[in-house]
């Protein structure tokens, strides 16, 4: 009489090893979604820091009249009105 139980709880604990190890939710699974869970956290930081740098960057440029006028000044050589411009060649 207990062999039949003895067989459906084997059964029964092959099954749910065979779900541990192989199945959705298994441990290599979840390691492995671990490791991209880990590799996106790191995206994003890199991410957000990027979004970070270029926010300081706008908000220089909106609010900043100076920087956008050095910037002009360096890269396309503005000069103001009744200014004069002396170029020194080495």
């Amino acid at each position: 009489m207990l062999r039949p139980l003895h067989l459906i709880l084997l059964a029964l604990l092959l099954v749910l090893q065979g779900q541990l190890w192989l199945g959705r939710g298994s441990v290599p699974d979840v390691m492995r979604l671990r490791q991209v869970l880990k590799d996106q956290k790191q995206q994003n930081a890199a991410s957000r820091l990027a979004n970070d740098r270029l926010s300081a960057e706008l908000h220089d440029l909106k609010d900043g009249l100076e920087m956008v006028e050095e910037r002009a000044r360096s890269e396309i050589g503005m000069v103001k009105p009744n200014e004069i411009f002396v170029q020194i060649a080495r």
